[in-house]
């Protein structure tokens, strides 16, 4: 038989019958043939490629027994075999959870539009992360993050930065249990402790059996859901308003159409500069450092696929945030003259569109149920990222090192007792999260906290190459300490009404209804009448706008990493490795220098025979240049 016909039979067969060491191997020998036929060459050498980093790799054709792989790649990564549109819409229903079904439209009905404005930083946010993160990471080819930050600095670096990441998504996901906990106690009077242990049980369960291939493919489902959930509202707001022209001369009446607020004082809560500057550094530390995003991404088969996962990520997030601005302004429209929490109907904010279903779509069967749907669809899919990625950086981060030699099957089994353990701390942080005021709010200002200093660690790594550990440490503790000191000073002397610029609502239109109540046992009325001591530093220092948390801790983290840096010798005596910085060429935006980029990948260190590779002058003639679809046919096999 002649050999390259032996590249199509069992990887197992062929290994064993030529006594070869692996698969690449094999690979290796049939680039050196000279009778493999043209049309099967260009697969043989990028199968090559493709398996060079991985030389237990079985060949492209077995891909179809991959659902009986238990090793600790498939769960955590997919297999590395996921492609751009059921990741981007996963990335795009992991943050646009439970908090923005319920928390954005009431944005729009207390604050007005201006939270539209972080479209800017979603688009600035996606073309960074896609061209500046994601080569660096497919470069190094790592699974947890962190693995950067004891590449560049060293190992305590990393476990500082893990335990602040484990502890950031702890109490973010406990918001996120929280959050539609809420709107079905508001709608259905059941008890929330219950609902949250229900939502946190069925997350860890297809979480721990499925891994990362059950989390994305639930988001998508999820990500539709939420969406039908909004349009919902909508279409019913309209009906009732006479149309969507209406509803928005409503809201322009109102005040909640001043979307664009130049204002440069850090102090306002949201201007122009606040969420295009602000809001864009947050979001760039939450899609580029963060675990639950970054693992989504880097488990698509190919760079290309990794990139166009997040600009269509991006569209996602545009769709999602405008829908929930027109949820939040027919809510307006229906409540203008009768604002349910002046009157006491709900306890706070965060309840209001779950009053909004109830009271306009109570009558249709099925609908109010729509809604909880859309706002659990957006929580399970953030639990549940957030355990895989939990258990990811875990893994990676605190039980390798002590278990080097791990089988799959352990590995596999430790995943799975790693994700019922952390599903059951955040259902336990969903108290904390009862305690945190408005949740968008909270979420976000978690994230800048904490994702601030760590952003800032990174970039310090990444482009200034005279860091060293001492600096980076100095830099992450100082940055950590200055975050939180303002984050936690405003969530004790929050904002006033000046710097907020909460929009009126009237209660002159309400109607006395003695037929229908509301049940919020598990809230508390929003109290703005009593006046509370405030220390000199609440109308300062403590009423910095949250979205700037971020820039905070990444510029103190910087500049004290850069000055520690330098005062400690700078990382003269320490030999690094060239791709754990960003270059010039990684720098050119999406589409450019491509062909001299993909030529790169494809050079190879030359066999001492002359005749091993893409260098055997066998196939000198042949177009060498690297196709999508070229790789697309080898998965497919």
């Amino acid at each position: 038989m002649p050999m390259h016909r032996l590249l199509w039979q069992s990887s197992e067969q062929v290994c064993q019958r030529q006594r070869f060491r692996n698969v690449p191997d094999l690979a290796s020998l049939l680039l050196t043939t000279t009778n493999v036929p043209q049309d099967q060459q260009r697969v043989v050498r990028h199968f090559r490629h493709s398996t060079e980093k991985d030389p237990t790799a079985k060949l492209p054709f077995t891909a179809i027994r991959s659902r009986k792989n238990t090793s600790s790649e498939e769960f955590l990564l997919g297999g590395r075999q996921m492609t751009a549109v059921p990741v981007a819409m996963s990335l795009t229903a992991s943050f646009m959870s439970g908090i923005t079904v319920i928390g954005t439209p009431a944005e729009a009905y207390r604050y007005g539009t201006a939270f539209w404005l972080f479209v800017f930083s979603y688009a600035i946010m996606s073309i960074f992360s896609a061209e500046v993160f994601v080569p660096l990471f497919y470069r190094l080819g790592i699974t947890s993050t962190y693995e950067y930050l004891e590449m560049r600095y060293n190992k305590v670096i990393r476990v500082i930065g893990t335990s602040m990441y484990i502890t950031q998504t702890a109490l973010y996901t406990g918001m996120v249990i929280y959050a539609p906990a809420l709107a079905l106690n508001q709608i259905t009077g059941l008890d929330l402790w219950g609902v949250l242990v229900a939502t946190g049980v069925v997350c860890i369960i297809y979480c721990t059996l499925g891994g990362l291939k059950a989390v994305i493919w639930t988001d998508v489902f999820q990500m539709v859901i939420m969406l039908v959930g909004f349009v919902a509202v909508i279409a019913r707001g309209a009906v009732l308003q006479g149309g969507l022209g209406n509803i928005w001369k409503d809201a322009g009446d109102g005040g909640r159409l001043e979307t664009f607020d130049f204002n440069p004082d850090p102090l306002q809560r949201h201007t122009f500069w606040t969420i295009v500057v602000g809001g864009s550094l947050m979001w760039t530390s939450i899609y580029s450092i963060n675990q639950s995003q970054v693992q989504r991404y880097i488990s698509c088969r190919t760079m290309t696929q990794a990139k166009l996962s997040l600009y269509v990520n991006m569209v996602g997030l545009w769709v999602t945030v405008s829908l929930a601005m027109l949820s939040g302004l027919t809510m307006y429209s229906i409540y203008k003259d009768c604002d349910p929490l002046t009157r006491g109907d709900v306890g706070n904010m965060d309840q209001l569109l779950p009053y909004l279903v109830m009271d306009i779509l109570a009558e249709f069967p099925g609908i109010p149920g729509l809604f909880v749907a859309a706002a659990y669809s957006g929580t399970l899919s953030t639990v549940s990222s957030s355990i895989n990625a939990l258990v990811a950086v875990t893994v990676e981060d605190f039980v390798k090192p002590f278990l080097p030699n791990m089988s799959d099957r352990h590995a596999s089994w430790m995943n799975m007792g790693l994700s019922v353990f952390f599903g059951g701390v955040c259902i336990g942080m969903a108290a904390v999260a009862s305690l945190m005021g408005s949740i968008l709010q909270a979420a976000l200002s978690i994230f800048g906290m904490i994702s601030g200093p760590l952003l800032g660690l990174y970039l310090l790594g990444m482009f200034f190459r005279c860091a060293n550990s001492t600096g980076g440490l100095s830099g992450l503790i100082s940055g950590l300490v200055i975050t939180l000191w303002v984050g936690i000073g405003a969530q004790i002397y929050p904002p006033g009404p000046d710097k907020t610029n909460p929009l009126p609502l009237t209660t002159a239109g309400c109607i006395v209804d003695t037929n229908f109540t509301t049940m919020s046992p598990w809230t508390t009325t929003m109290d703005l009448t009593t006046p509370v001591p405030r220390p000199p530093l609440a109308d300062s220092w403590y009423s910095l706008s949250y979205l700037y948390f971020c820039p905070l801790g990444t510029i103190i983290t910087i500049m004290v990493g850069l000055v520690v840096s330098l005062a400690t010798g700078g990382c003269k005596r320490e030999k690094l490795r060239p791709e754990l910085f960003i270059g010039k060429r990684d720098l050119i935006c999406f589409g450019c220098n491509r062909h001299s980029t993909e030529t790169s990948e494809l050079t190879e260190k030359v066999h001492p025979d002359g005749k091993q590779g893409i260098d055997n002058p066998e196939f000198s003639d042949i177009e060498l240049e690297k196709k999508e679809k070229d790789m697309d046919t080898i998965t497919r096999f």
